[in-house]
């Protein structure tokens, strides 16, 4: 008996280490998540309430609106190469993100003008907007809003409304992966733990990307997407924009997008597993003069077609602002 006390107190010893050892690595990784988080930005005292800012450039301004599990961090990292061929971006974070408050009403429509509370307070009076993802919706509603503060539009992968008759280019999400996926979310050691155990689903449930084509990408394609599943810690600090998009996601309704008069650009891939492509390539449909580039892989980061990408926003961008 004696001899399987010693072995059982020698296995509670190991383990004690162990839960102390991954305990440390995750306090010392959430740390530098959090100093990482808030480098480069600002809190803007607008009249819309403080909302977070990152700039770098110049040139054409550039309003960069993040998507889900997002900031300002996430839509830099996106939308810094565009800074190298003369455009001043300037990334928010929005409703419930980081150091932006989630507001009693923050819908696509008070986000919208909270964006434009943005180039207010930085004296921008026309910007190019750029939505990725969920930050689709708002950025349509500042173009619908706002026609005359806005000069080009960019929708890349964005999450929008299609109607029924319109078929999917993904399975919709039921309400039961979206549970577990926002529980997951709602946990920084959770996420930590699926970046550290299980990256791959982790790219391809969260960040909806086939993991094949990350791996098989180029050093810098796999370094960007690898970029963009770390970037979700802190996700402590995003949960209530989290919430409050998958909200939104499941009750999306049609906007006047026929009213919209900015030079609209969207993007998208058809293997984009919250199923953008069919969204975004109606949405340019109904938009005046609209412009779709749809490729067959990348999944929802656009693997592939990074410089791609950069090349036909920038064209965008500085055809628009001569029209």
């Amino acid at each position: 008996m004696k001899g399987w006390q010693g072995v059982l107190a020698a296995g509670v010893a190991v383990g004690l280490v162990a839960a102390w050892v991954v305990h440390s690595r995750f306090r010392s990784d959430l740390a530098l998540a959090a100093v990482r988080a808030a480098q480069g930005s600002t809190v803007l005292d607008t009249r819309c309430g403080p909302i977070e800012v990152q700039q770098v450039g110049e040139g054409l301004p550039l309003l960069m609106i993040h998507g889900s599990g997002g900031g300002h961090d996430q839509g830099m990292d996106f939308a810094r190469p565009l800074a190298q061929h003369g455009i001043r971006v300037i990334a928010v974070s929005r409703f419930g993100y980081l150091r932006t408050p989630r507001p009693t009403i923050a819908s696509p429509e008070a986000q919208a003008d909270a964006h434009v509370c943005v180039l207010d307070a930085l004296g921008v009076p026309r910007a190019a907007v750029m939505g990725a993802s969920a930050g689709g919706p708002s950025a349509l509603q500042t173009a619908i809003r706002h026609p005359t503060r806005v000069s080009a539009l960019v929708l890349v992968v964005p999450i929008t409304h299609k109607p029924a008759d319109v078929a999917d280019s993904a399975p919709p999400a039921s309400d039961e992966k979206d549970g577990w996926l926002l529980r997951i979310l709602g946990s920084d050691f959770l996420v930590w733990s699926a970046l550290k155990l299980a990256r791959d689903a982790f790219f391809e449930h969260v960040l909806a990307t086939p993991p094949g084509l990350i791996h098989a990408a180029s050093d810098a394609e796999r370094s960007r997407a690898n970029a963009m599943a770390e970037h979700v810690l802190p996700v402590s600090a995003r949960a209530a924009g989290l919430l409050e998009d998958t909200r939104l996601g499941k009750g999306l309704k049609p906007y006047p997008l026929e009213h919209i008069r900015a030079p609209t650009l969207a993007i998208s891939a058809r293997d984009d597993g919250f199923g953008t492509f069919a969204g975004a390539q109606y949405t340019t449909s109904r938009i005046p003069g609209a412009r779709f580039i749809g490729y067959e892989q990348g999944g929802h980061l656009l693997i592939g077609h990074d410089e791609d990408t950069c090349a036909a926003i920038v064209e965008w961008i500085r055809a628009s602002a001569g029209r």
